[in-house]
């Protein structure tokens, strides 16, 4: 199973719409794919339509360790295929509830999800450094950072490649894919964006995805873009970026 982390520090750039996104692509190319939740605002867990305002969240109960079998905590969606684990605000209490902890596995607590069968896991993370942010990044494999092309692009770049760096230390495994143009409008200055990235030659840039007004749409209906709108450029984008990722055309 291959772990994948979408992490910006930067609110607004598309996180969780690409993680939902991504996820139904992958499971239309046949892949099994397990979403984590990693965000207490829960908008994965409500793209999915599987949010629950009022429990103890399957995300929480896992970084808490109070959970005994996968069967607690794993959610199926309507997609045979896509299975999440959900949030909601009680994994603030969780996260805070670690950093008073002191025993030695503080970052192993989701290391249970690299056991189960799947072929991919995708985590939604918020944007912040916490405990919940530190134990996906414990067992992410590849980090993809969507951006969106503003003069503050590349700002929380560069803190995400040092949080990277500074994860090795228990997860040698872990590397940066690149980054995900989102919401890509075809101005003079997004182009100049896109130039210099590529000029820079320190981030790969993983696909474009164009501005679609059936993002908001599709959102607001809890449909993958593709599903909703599958001629946009939205979807096109997701659908070329996941070829491209995967390998494997659909």
């Amino acid at each position: 199973m291959k772990t994948i982390s979408i992490l910006n520090l930067k609110g607004g750039v598309a996180k969780t719409f690409t993680a939902a996104n991504m996820a139904y692509e992958l499971y239309r190319r046949g892949y099994k794919v397990l979403l984590l939740d990693n965000d207490k605002q829960g908008n994965l867990s409500k793209a999915y339509g599987r949010y629950d305002a009022e429990s103890v969240a399957p995300i929480t109960k896992l970084l808490s360790g109070e959970w005994l079998n996968p069967e607690e905590i794993i959610q199926h969606t309507e997609y045979e295929g896509i299975d999440i684990i959900t949030a909601n605000m009680s994994l603030f209490g969780a996260t805070w509830n670690l950093t008073k902890e002191e025993n030695e596995n503080q970052t192993e607590r989701y290391s249970a999800c690299k056991l189960w069968h799947y072929d991919y896991c995708i985590i939604d993370n918020p944007p912040d450094i916490g405990l919940n942010v530190i134990n996906a990044l414990a067992i992410t494999d590849e980090v993809i950072v969507p951006v969106k092309l503003d003069n503050y692009a590349l700002e929380g770049l560069d803190i995400v490649a040092e949080q990277i760096e500074d994860v090795k230390k228990y997860n040698q495994a872990i590397k940066l894919a690149g980054v995900l143009i989102t919401s890509y409008q075809n101005t003079d200055g997004e182009s100049a964006g896109v130039e210099w990235l590529q000029e820079q030659g320190v981030y790969n840039i993983l696909g474009i995805v164009r501005y679609s007004k059936k993002v908001a749409e599709s959102s607001f209906l809890q449909k993958p873009i593709y599903e909703y709108s599958p001629c946009c450029g939205a979807a096109q984008g997701y659908k070329k970026f996941v070829t491209a990722y995967t390998g494997k055309a659909r």
